[in-house]
């Protein structure tokens, strides 16, 4: 990767860790549908008002917009949900690191769901090493990490998201839609669906400090409407191999920014379940081999 490249990657990396802790501040102000509704409808306005200034052409077929939604539903806002939800409870470093198992719970669902993915005995090692992991992190004599039921939402967030991939690729790719117009309309799909649910949620009236304002915009402008189209540039950038490597840098900037700017604990199974897990992940995907490729194909 060129230096832009490099900083784009890092700086991806940075807003999606940030935004476990943006959700941990937020929650001080509103509730858990009235942030995820605040998220949705501010990222959805970045990819629109980039959709209009490069004038993308969005999806117009009724079948396209109802796989959309059901992305939506999957690959927004039940994960969103159920993180902030989880966050209640848990820290924002330990909902990063089991979002960080996404992967991981992907290749699994690809492997049972999408014909084109074989079950190997590789895949089968990773998954058996992600889910120690995951244990790790999850087991319920871990009281310094929260409740187990915060930590069980957070890792439902995962398999939401995990689904939302698969689903896409099954029904969404093949169609060969621009990348900006999938990523604009799915926002668009899941704020209006977040819309519908949330008047159904828990609801007190918002609470807007300075820090909980700041972290619903950053949450929503930068880590949920930029964030995405800073992914798609490095995917056109590097190809989308060595942009998938965010994953396993986001739970370290996750545990990091929790760290630094909540104080929460750093405990040894946070550690060693984390590393378990990307491990996991690593050894599933073939990470290294698949690197190798792309460098031979780029000297080619």
């Amino acid at each position: 990767m060129d230096k832009a490249s490099v900083a784009r990657f890092l700086l991806l990396a940075l807003l999606w860790g940030s935004s476990f802790t943006f959700i941990k501040v937020s929650l001080e102000g509103l509730t858990p549908g009235q942030l995820v509704l605040a998220r949705l409808v501010l990222g959805a306005a970045v990819l629109l008002s980039i959709v209009a200034v490069r004038k993308v052409t969005l999806p117009r077929s009724a079948q396209v917009w109802g796989h959309i939604a059901a992305a939506g539903l999957f690959g927004n806002v039940i994960p969103f949900l159920l993180l902030s939800y989880g966050e209640k409870t848990t820290g924002a470093g330990i909902a990063g690191v089991l979002i960080g198992a996404t992967p991981l719970l992907t290749l699994a669902l690809a492997t049972a769901a999408l014909p084109t993915e074989r079950a190997t005995s590789r895949k089968a090692v990773g998954l058996a090493l992600g889910f120690v992991g995951v244990v790790l992190l999850i087991g319920p004599w871990h009281e310094s990490l929260g409740s187990l039921s915060g930590r069980l939402a957070c890792f439902g967030a995962a398999i939401s998201y995990a689904i939302g991939f698969v689903y896409v690729r099954k029904y969404l790719s093949p169609l060969g839609l621009a990348p900006l117009a999938l990523a604009a309309s799915q926002l668009v799909s899941a704020a209006v669906l977040q819309a519908l649910v949330t008047p159904f949620l828990e609801w007190r009236t918002p609470h807007f400090t300075g820090p909980v304002t700041l972290s619903i915009v950053l949450l929503g402008l930068l880590s949920t409407g930029l964030a995405y189209v800073l992914y798609f540039r490095l995917i056109g950038d590097v190809g989308a191999t060595t942009a998938s490597a965010v994953n396993y840098v986001v739970p370290v900037f996750a545990v990091l920014v929790g760290v630094t700017f909540l104080g929460e604990p750093v405990t040894w199974n946070l550690l060693a379940g984390g590393l378990v897990v990307m491990v996991g992940v690593a050894y599933a995907e073939n990470r290294l081999g698949q690197l190798r490729k792309d460098k031979a194909g780029a000297v080619r």
